[in-house]
């Protein structure tokens, strides 16, 4: 790992990532691969057979699923040993969330546990805390949820009105409120819930048990879809929490609560990107059985161009996904290695990559948002019964959107933490933006036509850099302190700054495996480049262009909107040939390709 080049968070927008530095999925090993195989007996063989029941809102069934997945090892994958957990890394346990993700509602009362009912105790706990709960909640013997959110406290998660307040003696702690969305709530007998203690300015967390006097579970919610998870309200009413349950520092709960949601985003990215190989097969079958004007309509154009998206978006959506998860490893190992707790190690290196998480978020969420719904239109009219794994997919998919922070908000914290951590000298914006801007004064290099595959691929990526780096020094200079509240040319900039990430794993990847992949299979991973690269290249073209007509005057204006041409300019490929030789391999194969 010493001689890996290893990137802060963010700086993948001013420095080359070499392929050499990146994990790409090829390369789990093989114990890796059979505790996704146990992730994948265990969701085949207990969760989908009783997916129907699961959603009649059988908590009986939820609670004894979660506390079988926990016998078989399946809750404490990413546990360390001392703590009678499995103690693998950050991607072996989202390895095994993609599996989970396959499994419908009950892949999201999964990750809820293991994530954020669980890591804030690991993370945050004292040793005693840790000791008490953390084998509880590895086993399934205690499942847990987490008690964030409010009605009048959402997405602004720090105006939370619930109350705790000390008692004269210090020994404990009366807690007061009401909690909405509470993912497991219905089964859970361990809870991580925020209030702020007497006349705080910010919340703390505290651990509480749900046997707890005064604690009341309201009725399972009636939802869209993801039914077969429980989703409740939680009344607190003047409930006694030892003060020894106080997780972390007083007023130190909204800090637990933003670094939780940055690993939560990640894990759902990855749980997203399980979910659409299930629904690519799911698709893929149905295309080859059903017969209309005498053939099959895996036969047609039409149905081959959609099988080939599917894939091609959820291959960005898993390269990236796994790069950065990798990215948060390496850099836990190295606080570790520095003198860092793991606990601290592991926070710290997902705050490092919150820009990444909250891009990972983004995109693995309307990935699969687009293949669930070009699933159901496969399957056609039958897509909108409910005796469909696609429509029941279709539904499950859309609350992915909101959960863990909004996209809109996400897309916010990419843009907005870029530049915090610009205007605090950890990542050098500026130098690369004034040479983008001295370049569109300047001469343009349109360079060789006869480069190198990857180094022609390369420097397009440079180029979509370029194109942001360009709008973003432009509008901080034009908005100032102002620029905050420009929300769409925000968006904009979070969108040119997501499928350039995108777009960069693909390549990645594909480079990695230049030399160990078979001919057929590199031309295959060329054609899902070509492919992705031109429909992207469209993309951050319209969005720059509608940024700079949005704050740009005159002579600025004329050579930024040629800059974004210049930037955004890819070479001609038939992305029709490509997709159809992409989905001639998906019809055959049946199913998810890479």
């Amino acid at each position: 790992m010493s001689e890996k080049q290893m990137l802060k968070g963010g700086e993948f927008l001013v420095k080359e990532t070499l392929a050499e530095d990146v994990f790409i999925p090829e390369e789990f090993n093989e114990e890796q691969r059979m505790m996704a195989q146990s992730c994948r007996e265990f969701t085949e063989t207990q969760v989908l057979p009783q997916i129907d029941q699961l959603e009649k809102h059988d908590r009986v069934l939820l609670a004894k699923m979660i506390r079988e997945a926990g016998q078989l090892g399946l809750l404490g994958i990413s546990i360390p040993e001392e703590y009678e957990g499995f103690g693998q890394n950050f991607v072996t346990s989202m390895l095994t969330t993609e599996e989970m993700g396959k499994g419908f509602s009950f892949a999201v009362a999964f990750a809820a546990h293991t994530g954020i009912g669980t890591l804030p105790i690991l993370y945050y706990g004292t040793e005693s805390q840790k000791k008490k709960y953390i084998p509880k909640l590895a086993s399934g013997e205690f499942i847990g949820a987490y008690c964030l959110t409010e009605a009048d406290a959402g997405s602004d998660a720090n105006s939370g009105k619930s109350k705790a307040l000390l008692s004269p003696d210090g020994s404990f702690y009366s807690l007061t409120g009401v909690k909405i969305w509470i993912t497991n709530g219905g089964v859970a007998d361990l809870l991580i819930v925020f209030a702020k203690i007497d006349d705080d300015k910010n919340l703390s967390a505290f651990i509480v048990e749900t046997n707890s006097p005064g604690l009341t579970i309201g009725p399972d919610e009636e939802k869209m879809g993801i039914k077969g998870s429980s989703t409740v309200q939680i009344y607190f009413e003047d409930v006694k929490v030892p003060a020894e349950n106080l997780l972390g520092e007083r007023n130190g709960g909204f800090k637990i609560a933003l670094n939780i949601l940055n690993l939560g985003r990640i894990k759902l990215s990855g749980a997203t990107v399980g979910a659409g190989k299930a629904v690519i097969a799911h698709a893929t079958a149905y295309a080859n059985e059903r017969k209309q004007f005498g053939q099959t309509i895996s036969n047609f154009g039409a149905i081959q161009h959609k099988l080939a998206e599917m894939v091609i978006r959820n291959y960005a959506s898993e390269s990236l996904t796994y790069r950065a998860s990798q990215n948060i490893d390496d850099t836990s190992q190295s606080y570790v290695q520095s003198g860092m707790d793991k606990g601290s190690a592991s926070v710290e290196a997902m705050r490092q990559y919150a820009i990444e998480a909250s891009i990972a978020k983004v995109y693995g969420s309307e990935v699969l948002d687009y293949i669930v719904d070009e699933g159901v239109q496969i399957y056609g009219g039958m897509g909108y019964s409910a005796e469909t794994p696609v429509e029941r997919a279709y539904r499950d998919s859309r609350i992915n959107r909101i959960f863990e922070g909004t996209n809109e908000i996400n897309r916010m914290v990419i843009v907005g933490e870029l530049l915090k951590r610009a205007m605090k000298g950890e990542i050098d914006l500026m130098t690369p933006a004034m040479a983008v801007a001295k370049e569109l004064m300047g001469i343009p290099d349109f360079g060789s036509t006869n480069t190198d595959y990857f180094e022609g691929k390369k420097k397009s990526i440079t180029n979509f850099k370029k194109s942001i780096l360009m709008v973003a020094g432009a509008a901080v200079q034009n908005f100032m302190e102002k620029f905050a509240d420009e929300q769409e040319i925000l968006l904009n900039l979070a969108e040119m700054i997501t499928f350039t990430y995108a777009a960069e794993s693909i390549l990645l990847r594909i480079e990695k495996q230049k030399n160990s992949a078979s001919q057929e299979k590199l031309l295959l991973l060329k054609d899902v480049a070509d492919v992705y690269f031109s429909d992207v290249a469209s993309i951050i073209n319209k969005c720059g262009i509608d940024a700079v007509n949005a704050f740009a005057q005159a002579d600025e204006k004329q050579a930024m909107l040629m800059g974004m041409k210049r930037f955004t300019k890819t070479e001609n490929v038939n992305v029709i040939a490509a997709r159809r030789r992409i989905a001639a391999e998906v019809i055959s194969q049946g199913k998810y390709i890479f």
